[in-house]
């Protein structure tokens, strides 16, 4: 009788300020209260994946700005894009970007990141983290999928491809956004704004604020005067929404938004747009277009 074979591991050597496994996350289960999560940037994440010789749908390591380190217990092939970053084994620069080998019992560390906020590690075979309905994503605001990361945590990776699966060895990679451009369709509740607020809303100086997260962008700026007052009852919120609380600031949520919401949504962002969101730190200028125009 053949004994089993365990898995493949990875040990989390430094876990940085927050990294978090993701997948594509659980799409359609918001009629129950159940947000996507999944990779913020994901592009990003899927091109990691495709270097690595994974199915774009595997689960990947997200990083947020200081990056993280692992060491797997077996040779493993790994990739580290999305944000740039100075990537060692051991010490030793390898590439960012492309494949790398690592051996078994090396410390593969992705620093922090030079431009943009958030680094992707594709390991071969993908994290292998339980699923919680059908996803291996973190969602941070339900607490649903693996908890954020801890230094000692240690995960298990899927079966490599098998040899001769499809793989590259490098591709090109976006370059580093400058000013985040989102473009916006106005509702369902724009009516609730002054003519005034629509035109400064996509003519306004905005930023990032310091307090955006997985969860929602929040952008420092000209506040949105309203028409009405008073507040809504909850209703449906979906990816991209910009919701506008009573400070009247622009929210654009991402990921790992609420599905339900009582402040009133004077727009949406297009999903393909809201990559670019993923990598914008504090201070990056937000410029709001008129979707369509």
């Amino acid at each position: 009788m053949t004994a089993s074979v365990r898995p493949a591991a990875v040990e989390v050597v430094r876990a940085g300020a927050l990294t978090t496994v993701q997948d594509e996350g659980r799409a359609g289960l918001a009629h129950l209260g159940v947000g996507r999560a999944g990779a913020l940037d994901a592009p990003a994440a899927a091109l990691a994946n495709r270097l690595a010789g994974n199915p774009a749908a595997a689960a990947v390591l997200e990083t947020t700005a200081t990056g993280c380190a692992v060491r797997p217990d077996r040779a493993v092939r790994a990739v580290v894009g999305g944000a740039p970053c100075r990537v060692t084994v051991d010490g030793r620069p390898v590439a960012w970007g492309a494949a790398v080998h690592v051996p078994a019992g090396a410390v593969l560390d992705a620093g922090p990141a030079a431009h943009g906020l958030r680094s992707y590690l594709a390991f071969a075979g993908g994290v292998a983290a339980e699923p919680v309905l059908g996803s291996r994503s973190a969602d941070l605001l339900s607490g649903l999928g693996p908890a954020p990361l801890r230094d000692g945590d240690v995960l298990p990776l899927g079966p490599p491809p098998q040899a001769g699966a499809p793989s590259v060895d490098a591709v090109p990679w976006p370059g580093a956004p400058g000013p985040l451009v989102l473009p916006v369709h106005f509702g369902p509740r724009h009516t609730w704004f002054t003519s005034e607020a629509l035109v400064t809303l996509t003519t306004g100086a905005y930023r990032v604020g310091v307090q955006s997260n997985r969860i929602g962008l929040r952008t420092e700026g000209p506040p949105l005067e309203r028409v009405r007052t008073g507040e809504l009852p909850s209703e449906g919120m979906v990816l991209g929404a910009v919701q506008v609380p009573p400070d009247g600031r622009p929210v654009v949520f991402l990921n790992d938004h609420p599905t339900t919401g009582g402040y009133p949504v004077v727009g949406v962002v297009p999903e393909p747009a809201l990559a670019a969101a993923a990598q914008a730190v504090a201070g990056t200028v937000v410029r709001f277009v008129r979707a369509g125009r």
